[in-house]
């Protein structure tokens, strides 16, 4: 294709997944959406706001179950892109974890105009719902953010160094990612979250330590979870009031 296509593709992010958590620019986008190409973990109550005529196509990626390649949603964006908006919704934040770089090199060499709009971030809005602050004067200066989705490919060494760790697509690795943690001096009383389905009524928060939350969730389904590790899980006690909070939640007995 020599020309500019006439059509759009907004690569947008839903955020956690509650409506209650999408920016107004993507309702806004999402309105006007001929074709939708939505991830797993996006509320239904989000495909609703496409109007009737909305083609659309879920392409979502959950570990262990048949997906659509990489390659065949790049056809597909570049397929409709030619004369409809086109809407990628993806989980989250699409630059964090979002596989877009692949989807944006092929709107790119195929000339389709396309533009990223951002969503809010599980990374952030887990432990914010979950009363846990990310950083902390005393606690924690700063945090880091990681996919445990292939563990043997992060730097264990600098992680264990963090005073706060955010781990994402991590609950099938959380034996790994507690053994790697340990071996390189992490105390076993470090407290750690786990908070599954953030945003949504089935929120459920497991709080422990690495020592305890083998344990405590042994065979729980965990996915989709956000971890936090770090001293700064211990204020989420301190944090949050009673009637505020509809989660379930489970402590070291």
């Amino acid at each position: 294709m020599t020309a500019e296509s006439s059509g759009m593709v907004y690569l947008l992010g839903a955020g956690p997944g509650n409506l209650q958590y999408l920016t107004l620019q993507a309702h806004s986008i999402l309105q006007r959406a001929d074709v939708l190409v939505y991830d797993a973990l996006v509320d239904d109550a989000l495909l609703q706001i496409t109007p009737p005529h909305c083609d659309r196509h879920f392409v979502g990626k959950r570990g262990g179950q048949p997906s659509t390649s990489q390659q065949a949603i790049n056809r597909l964006l570049v397929d409709q892109a030619q004369q409809h908006c086109v809407v990628r919704l993806k989980s989250g934040d699409p630059f964090i974890f979002g596989r877009c770089v692949a989807e944006i090199e092929a709107l790119k060499q195929a000339n389709c105009r396309f533009e990223v709009v951002p969503g809010l971030s599980s990374a952030l809005v887990a432990p914010l719902l979950a009363h846990i602050p990310l950083t902390d004067p005393v606690l924690s200066p700063g945090f880091t953010v990681v996919s445990a989705h292939q563990p043997d490919q992060l730097n264990w060494d600098a992680l264990s160094a963090m005073d706060t760790l955010v781990v994402l697509m991590g609950t099938r690795q959380l034996p790994v990612i507690i053994e790697q943690l340990q071996r390189r001096g992490r105390s076993p009383t470090t407290p750690i979250a786990i908070i599954r389905w953030a945003g949504q009524p089935q929120q459920t928060i497991w709080l422990g330590t690495l020592e305890t939350i083998l344990q405590q969730t042994s065979r729980q389904p965990l996915s989709p979870a956000v971890m936090v590790i770090g001293e700064v899980v211990k204020l989420q006690a301190y944090l949050q009031f009673p009637q505020q909070s509809q989660s379930q939640f489970f402590e070291p007995s």
